[in-house]
């Protein structure tokens, strides 16, 4: 593994959102932290030592405090100190607010939505999967910009159920 692929997995790492990457092969060791508790990121570099040849593989470990407790996959959550409704990404994957480009957003702020309404699409793995809202109400926010990276339980959207 020559600097120029080191470099582009950092970017990647990077721009995923992922902690922490660790990537073992026949004779290297390669761990890739990032996040709050980190300056940047840090990069181990070791060889390592071993008498048969190993299969490649890749970890990666998400390991970001939690400030509220972890409801249902995409359970709406209620703050105590907001009358809105927050509905939380359900998997991790990519948010998408279009089914495709030509097509129009399935939501906008100010929208009012019903229980079964796709209000997104998050990619993951090549399949793209519908969000569908569990709460009737006004969108009063998108907390995710389209086409970025999202982690299981990121809010996505607040509602006003009133």
């Amino acid at each position: 593994m020559d600097i120029k692929e080191i470099q582009n997995l950092i970017k990647f790492v990077a721009k995923s959102g992922a902690s922490e990457v660790k990537l073992e092969m026949d004779d290297i060791k390669i761990t890739i932290k990032t996040g709050p508790d980190t300056e940047g990121t840090a990069i181990q570099y070791a060889p390592m030592v071993s008498s048969a040849p190993q299969v490649a593989s890749a970890t990666l470990a998400h390991d970001a405090p939690q400030s509220a407790p972890v409801s249902s996959p995409a359970a709406p959550a209620v703050s105590e100190d907001s009358k809105y409704i927050t509905i939380k990404s359900p998997i991790i994957g990519t948010f998408y607010r279009k089914p495709s480009p030509d097509k129009p957003l399935f939501v906008e702020v100010g929208q009012t939505i019903a229980e079964g309404d796709v209000l997104c699409i998050i990619e993951a793995m090549k399949l793209f999967n519908e969000i569908e809202s569990e709460v009737s109400g006004k969108v009063v926010k998108i907390l995710v910009d389209d086409s970025s990276p999202v982690e299981f339980d990121q809010p996505l959207f607040l509602v006003d159920p009133s």
